[in-house]
């Protein structure tokens, strides 16, 4: 049999929601994965009481690769059954991560589309945390 078994989890099967719902979501304690690099985490991300960053993809040498890891990090912090989203830079690495999570047993895990920029267009609130140089 030269046919490969696809996973049974399709991507529509992935729930995404916007940003406006999204912060709704995380008023009322929904947990936010943003995936993105640590780098472009520290550069800023949506303000969260619950907040994690776990890159889904990493900066290499030779350009980004996928995190090998990322599901097994993603179980040491959060429950498959905690309330996820699941946000990037734009929309796309979230949707994949979304995807491998639904798979994995991650019920209640939804894509926020659009992602960071689109947090950004509609002005709502920042954290960042890489500080200015310091003048010493």
């Amino acid at each position: 049999m030269s046919q490969s078994i696809s996973s049974s989890t399709k991507a529509e099967e992935v729930v995404s929601v916007d940003v406006s719902q999204a912060k709704t979501l995380l008023q009322s304690g929904h947990q936010y994965l943003d995936v993105r690099t640590q780098d472009e985490f520290r550069r800023g991300h949506c303000e969260a009481a619950k907040i994690v960053n776990i890159p889904y993809m990493l900066n290499t040498p030779q350009g980004r690769v996928k995190n090998q890891e990322f599901l097994e990090q993603v179980s040491s912090l959060l429950n498959p059954a905690d309330d996820i989203l699941v946000g990037c830079q734009s929309g796309a690495r979230s949707l994949k991560a979304t995807t491998e999570l639904v798979a994995a047993g991650y019920k209640k895990v939804r894509n926020v589309g659009g992602g960071y920029l689109a947090w950004v267009d509609h002005s709502f609130p920042i954290n960042k945390e890489e500080e200015e140089p310091s003048a010493n």
